[in-house]
């Protein structure tokens, strides 16, 4: 399964540290043992479909944790049938890497 997540926190982070609420969603990102790629407006996972449900799930709530006032999480969620293997990120992408 593939999964593109977006968090935009209002704010984003605190008058120190500016992104700080985005970082809290990126952490649990980094700490989830799946393989993922950041990018500049959001971060793309890929694994077994219940641990990455589970990861969105932990990355929205980390943000409110973080300290945000208000939160729209934007996720995009692609998954193949039985019969046709799932894509992967270096199959839609690696191509386009120099």
């Amino acid at each position: 399964m593939l999964a593109e997540i977006e968090v935009l926190p209002t704010p984003p982070g605190t008058p120190d540290d500016y992104y700080r609420h985005v970082e809290a969603a990126i952490a649990v990102l980094q700490s989830s043992g799946l393989k993922y790629e950041i990018e500049a407006l959001g971060t793309t996972l890929e694994g077994d479909p219940d641990a990455v449900w589970a990861t969105l799930r932990a990355a929205h709530e980390a943000v409110l944790a973080a300290g945000a006032d208000s939160l729209v999480t934007v996720i995009k969620v692609a998954q193949s049938g039985e019969a046709r293997p799932d894509a992967t990120i270096d199959s839609l992408t690696g191509k386009f890497r120099g």
